[in-house]
């Protein structure tokens, strides 16, 4: 199953095909934007192996300069990639599907900013930590619950642990990034 309607909230359990529907959409944009990304990855829950997700396929595509986007918006508009301009500032999003049901979001990013780390460290960090995951999940669970049709407060009730998981993220990180003296002495 992939696809949710706008504005609702269903968390699924992770399924194997949201891989390979990441995949398609990575070489799709890769063959529509040529050298313009950096990077280009799966995020969000979807790219987190032990959870559930509202089945839509994030994907971020890192860049110098957010502008360096702007005219591929009519190219990627003709393969039902639309833009829907910058909800979260340092960063523009597109969508694919229709008014009524989403399939992807493609999160435009500057490469190595902060939203790009966020999002690369927030997946990474999880899929490593299943037991975070799973406080993770079961927040998300509880919220959807909830809020299952008012996506913005779901949204909102995820804020505080998911500032929580990137500090610690970021810690993580950083601490995998020393070199192996290093960490010894810490």
């Amino acid at each position: 199953m992939l696809g949710l309607k706008r504005g609702t909230v269903k968390l699924v359990s992770h399924q194997e095909e949201w891989s390979g529907e990441a995949e398609n959409m990575i070489r799709l944009l890769r063959r529509l934007l040529g050298n313009i990304p950096i990077d280009i990855q799966h995020i969000g829950s979807t790219a987190i192996f032990s959870i559930h997700a509202k089945p839509i396929i994030d994907i971020a595509v890192a860049v110098h300069n957010l502008n360096d986007i702007l005219p591929y918006i009519e190219v990627l508009k003709r393969h039902n990639i639309v833009f829907r301009g910058e909800m979260v500032a340092g960063e523009i999003l597109f969508a694919v599907g229709n008014d009524e049901m989403r399939t992807h979001h493609i999160h435009i990013v500057k490469w190595n900013g902060a939203e790009w780390n966020n999002y690369i460290n927030f997946r990474d960090y999880l899929n490593a930590h299943p037991e975070k995951a799973a406080l993770y999940d079961i927040c998300k669970q509880k919220l959807a619950m909830q809020f299952p049709n008012d996506r913005k407060s779901y949204t909102a009730g995820k804020e505080e642990m998911i500032l929580h998981l990137l500090s610690e993220a970021g810690i993580w990180r950083a601490a995998a990034q020393l070199p192996d003296e290093s960490r010894q002495k810490h």
